[in-house]
């Protein structure tokens, strides 16, 4: 029930001390900033590391050789390793239920690339169709490379779009032919990429066509996969984590690698580097509210003592107020009124402001770790659950010792 008489004694205080409620209050706003800018930094750190993880699939088996560096069954250390055709066929072939995009790769890091008077140095990457999905490729004109033009070793290319810009001007590329090293290719797409200008400087084409123009042979650099979707992260984790182990192995076999050879096959799992920051960014997460709840307390903390004082200044008409028949259920109610009403204004002001700044100013901070810091719905109800909470322990004591004060010793209190 609407008590007139109780908030009119409730802003009478507060006008008598304004200073005192103002530091107090200022202690629970400033409390409730702090927490919410530091979520706000925590989801920003998170959001900065998918960002990152988002320029691949998000499930990518990366795999690419290395050189030896123990000697095994005979064979010395300081071999490089060369993959081949023969291995990602093979890998397809057992892991088929397994698998969901899959491509390899056969590379040239430098190729000269001409279209009239204009030419520039590019790698070139011979791939299957699946790359694009695998590299998070976006195609802006035309198409990507495709199963036939696989099958029938087609000379087709599709350009970067720093390539697009580079050679072609203003010009529409799509349909027209390039020189690639001297041999004429056909440009039927052109890509943007999350990896920005850098990934956009090369050119792709069908891998059977790269192997046979540029001397590959059955020889191929790199293997991209990934495994079809689980139910849930842990579990594709686990079956990422359980694959990678047995593609491994499987490398180490046909390679007559060592088993504890640690440089001779590199394998980079996605998933399990995903789960690791994101593990990192949890505990981050958890510290943050640890030392935004600690500053709450401390406001916390110095409300209650307030009210103390409060409660020391008013001892005198809280024991005429019991000598009249006010119950100590009334008197404790009065307290934690006012503590509660103090706590939640200040502590909104502080959670509006707060929310106000990462609204206006998040969005313009982009660095390599932190993207767009902001607070979620649930988060900002779960602080105003805090902010109520804190205000009513604020008060408590306070309010239980003012309930137990004796009228006769209230009365004659100085």
């Amino acid at each position: 029930m609407f008590d007139i008489d109780r908030w009119n004694e409730i802003f009478e205080t507060i006008r008598k001390n304004k200073l005192r409620t103002f530091l107090t209050g200022l202690s629970v706003a400033s409390g409730i900033f702090i927490l919410v800018i530091l979520l706000g930094i925590g989801e920003g750190m998170r959001n900065g590391i998918a960002r990152e993880f988002e320029q691949d699939a998000s499930n990518l088996i990366f795999v690419w050789p290395g050189v030896t560096s123990k000697e095994y069954k005979g064979l010395n250390p300081g071999r490089r390793i060369q993959l081949k055709n023969e291995d990602y066929n093979r890998i397809l072939l057992e892991h088929d239920d397994k698998l969901d995009k899959t491509s390899s790769t056969y590379q040239v890091w430098s190729n000269v690339v001409s279209y009239g008077k204009e030419s520039g140095s590019y790698r070139m990457d011979g791939v299957f169709p699946d790359y694009q999905y695998l590299e998070n490729m976006s195609l802006t004109a035309g198409r990507f490379i495709n199963h036939n033009d696989v099958k029938n070793i087609e000379k087709t290319i599709v350009i970067g779009h720093q390539v697009e810009k580079d050679i072609f001007k203003e010009e529409d590329p799509i349909g027209k032919y390039v020189e690639l090293s001297g041999i004429n290719f056909k440009v039927v797409g052109v890509f943007t990429d999350p990896g920005g200008e850098r990934e956009e400087a090369r050119v792709v084409i069908p891998i059977t066509s790269a192997q046979k123009a540029f001397g590959g042979a059955n020889n191929i650099g790199r293997l991209y996969l990934t495994l079809k979707p689980e139910e849930n992260f842990d579990d594709a984790v686990a079956a990422s984590t359980a694959f990678s182990k047995d593609l491994d192995v499987f490398l180490r076999e046909q390679h007559t690698i060592a088993p504890d050879d640690t440089r001779a096959i590199n394998i980079n799992n996605s998933l399990e580097n995903a789960k690791r920051f994101f593990t990192l960014m949890d505990m981050i997460k958890y510290f943050f509210w640890g030392v935004g709840i600690c500053t709450i307390i401390a406001g916390v903390v110095g409300v209650s003592n307030i009210m103390l004082i409060i409660v020391k200044e008013r001892t005198r008409e809280i024991g005429v107020r019991k000598a009249l028949g006010a119950q100590p259920l009334s008197i404790i109610a009065m307290i934690l009124h006012e503590s509660i009403f103090v706590t939640a204004i200040a502590g909104f002001l502080g959670l509006i402001f707060s929310l106000t700044l990462l609204e206006f100013i998040g969005p313009a901070i982009e660095t390599q770790y932190i993207y767009n810091p902001t607070v979620n719905f649930t988060v900002a109800i779960n602080t105003v659950l805090i902010l109520v909470i804190a205000g009513a322990l604020a008060g408590f004591f306070p309010a239980w010792r003012a309930a137990r004060i004796k009228p006769i010793t209230a009365l004659r209190d100085e």
